[in-house]
């Protein structure tokens, strides 16, 4: 089972990301920060996360920087309420695989997730 990492500030979306992975088989597991954040993925077997952008505290940048000091393959997928492409370019260049722009379409990240995770699976990743 691929298991999914949600961050997310706001627990709507929390709780819509996670009905939607949860059914197409996925293990999720849930952060409001990026402490949690952090903490989950140093014990959990993490195989995407879908990150905010704009979360108080530590924001969805720093959280990414930090999540690189432990590995430099986990696909992170950014959303954000704007388009800022300076915010996005940045988050490429750490290694972010795809970004969303909220308000987004559900089910073009879910499937943009399945597609990340069945490439990485051939892949042998």
């Amino acid at each position: 089972m691929r298991n999914i990492l949600i961050v997310d500030d706001q627990q709507g979306i929390r709780l819509l990301l996670n009905e939607v992975f949860k059914k197409e088989g996925y293990r999720t597991y849930l952060a409001s920060n990026g402490i949690e954040a952090l903490n989950i993925f140093k014990n959990e077997e993490i195989d995407c996360i879908l990150l905010d952008m704009k979360i108080p505290g530590m924001n969805g940048m720093e959280i990414l920087r930090e999540l690189r000091l432990y590995s430099d393959k986990i696909n992170v997928v950014m959303m954000t309420a704007y388009g800022e492409q300076k915010l996005i370019d940045e988050a490429f260049q750490l290694g972010a695989t795809k970004y969303f722009t909220k308000p987004f379409n559900i089910f073009e990240v879910r499937d943009a997730v399945n597609e990340i995770l069945n490439s990485c699976q051939s892949e042998g990743v």
